[in-house]
């Protein structure tokens, strides 16, 4: 039995004619004739009660012309699935992002734009660090990444990245502290003898080095009081008076109570999130996703080529 075969019974089912069932089919009555019969000689049941004048459904037909109709409706839509999919229309992207991406305007706008234009396709959302993005890239793992990388970051030679948005690092307080009240921009000497609250060294998210660098042009090392490996953690622990902490002004969207921002003043503070994938994967739905992307996020694109040993993986 095969696909052919059954859109031959389904065709002279409808018609309830031979003739007119070749007609629609593009085909010769003989053949079409011979067809049926295979059928019903494999299945061991007469589909068809016919005489001269007449063709009749039997009991057995009836019944098989439901499961038919089943049958070649799966392979049309499994047909149409391959075609949107050689389109970039259909399929599954895995899309990897770091904690505070999500707190950022223009990405819920930008995912909702994709899965509107591309309904028929599968976004796999995932919640990485940086550097656990970009194994996960180079094990093909995901698909795309929204990184947010140490300023010192360069992406490997298989990477290509995406410049998409910055915001700036902000000194994070207790609402009681000495400078909750100073005078915006804050002087990064002005956290010199402060307990500090970061992600993790090896977590590999970018921003401990990020802050570990502002406070070395500084001239100081931070003292560390406690880590964490999530943003609002962090804010809450600032909160109950462990110490201070340097984020991404995004993480002021928290809403936790018993904290205040303040603007650094040094040029340097400011964290990017980009976006990185493999160089050489075609995969249509990859591109229409990137596509989404420079279209609602105005992404600049950057190879930014380096060699391996210049590049940070953090």
């Amino acid at each position: 039995m095969d696909f052919r075969q059954l859109r031959y019974f389904v065709a002279v089912a409808e018609e309830l004619s031979f003739s007119a069932a070749a007609r629609r089919l593009h085909v010769s009555q003989p053949p079409l004739s011979l067809q049926i019969k295979a059928l019903e000689e494999e299945l061991g049941a007469v589909l068809l009660a016919r005489n001269k004048r007449n063709v009749a459904l039997t009991e057995a037909g009836a019944l098989f012309l439901e499961q038919a109709r089943h049958a070649l409706g799966h392979l049309d839509r499994a047909g149409e699935v391959v075609r949107l999919a050689a389109q970039g229309d259909a399929g599954e992207i895995r899309i990897a992002f770091t904690a505070s991406v999500p707190m950022v305007d223009a990405f819920p706008r930008l995912v909702q734009a994709f899965r509107e234009r591309h309904p028929a396709a599968r976004a796999d959302l995932i919640h990485m660090s940086t550097g656990q993005q970009l194994h996960a890239l180079a094990d093909k793992d995901i698909s795309v990444g929204f990184l947010r990388p140490s300023p010192q970051f360069c992406p490997p030679p298989g990477i290509v990245t995406l410049d998409l948005w910055a915001d700036r690092l902000v000194a994070v307080l207790p609402a009681w502290h000495r400078l909750a009240r100073a005078q915006e921009p804050l002087p990064v000497t002005a956290l010199a003898d402060e307990s500090f609250i970061l992600f993790p060294r090896g977590l590999g998210c970018g921003l401990f080095e990020h802050v570990t660098a502002l406070t070395s042009r500084a001239g100081f090392a931070p003292r560390l009081m406690q880590e964490a490996r999530e943003g609002a953690t962090i804010v809450g622990l600032v909160a109950a008076g462990m110490g201070v902490s340097v984020l991404p002004e995004t993480y002021a969207r928290t809403g936790i109570p018993g904290v205040v921002y303040r603007r650094l003043d040094t040029p340097d503070a400011v964290s990017r999130l980009i976006l990185a994938y493999r160089r050489g994967d075609v995969a249509p739905l990859l591109r229409r996703f990137v596509e989404t992307v420079e279209r609602e996020a105005g992404a600049q694109g950057s190879s930014m080529p380096a060699e391996p040993s210049s590049c940070a993986v953090s």
